[in-house]
């Protein structure tokens, strides 16, 4: 599985870590601010996305957008799972709203179901 982490704050790996994951089949790329995020997605073609809302100098909306508009003119592959990780509750909704298919306080990562062995969800 390979998953791309825009998150300017925290370790994502670290978190789910943390929150026992076992992160040995994972490969993890973290970007610690979102300059030329559609590139980056374009190029680690990651099977999970996950958008921190406030980082520099796209938030992660601003991302999911760019990343829409994008595929829709089919100059990227849509990740697998896009996945909201805001420790702002209305950011994640806003996230949902335009198009991402989960969202999670960014401190509760490691509970989301994508991380089990096998897991299609």
């Amino acid at each position: 599985m390979r998953v791309l982490a825009f998150e300017d704050s925290y370790d994502i790996e670290a978190l789910l870590r943390t929150g026992n994951v076992d992160t040995s089949q994972i490969t993890i790329e973290q970007k610690w601010n979102s300059e030329d995020a559609v590139t980056v997605i374009k190029e680690f073609a990651p099977d999970i996305l996950l958008l921190d809302q406030f980082m520099p100098p796209f938030k992660g909306l601003e991302v999911l957008r760019m990343l829409n508009d994008a595929v829709s003119a089919e100059e990227v592959k849509r990740p697998n799972k896009i996945i909201g990780i805001s420790s702002a509750g209305f950011a994640n909704r806003a996230m949902l709203n335009a198009g991402a298919d989960q969202a999670i306080l960014k401190f509760e990562v490691a509970s989301l179901n994508v991380w089990a062995k096998n897991s299609d969800k």
